[in-house]
């Protein structure tokens, strides 16, 4: 599976971004996806997962409320609508693809990643 992220950008705080992960190569619909995220001098940390259908969503506690994952299997794509977004969401963002059934929150149990896209949000 091959992944590409994108929708990354600029905005102040309050606002809102839409981050897309289209895939190509085997077949998208049977892997759950995930979205993660790393800041400056910090390690990778989980943002949010989807299941292979997504009947299921998770979320990591500093994102729940604000951030909606969903995926368009027709369309080989994730999303990751951010909303209310804080300046501590700065990062780049990473959307991986993993053969664990239901879900996954830790970066070894994702067996492929995009190349990740740059959100800043200003204060």
């Amino acid at each position: 599976v091959q992944l590409q992220a994108s929708g990354g950008g600029l905005v102040q705080a309050g606002g809102s971004l839409r981050l897309s992960c289209a895939a190509s190569g085997r077949t998208f619909s049977s892997y759950a996806m995930g979205w993660f995220r790393q800041a400056p001098g910090k390690e990778r940390e989980f943002v949010a997962a989807i299941s292979w259908s997504g009947g299921s969503t998770y979320y990591a506690d500093s994102v729940k409320g604000r951030f909606t994952i969903s995926r368009d299997n027709a369309k080989n794509t994730v999303y990751l609508q951010m909303n209310s977004l804080k300046p501590e969401d700065t990062a780049v963002y990473y959307c991986a693809a993993t053969g664990v059934t239901g879900w996954a929150h830790k970066v070894y149990e994702y067996d492929y990643w995009g190349q990740g896209t740059q959100v800043t949000v200003s204060s």
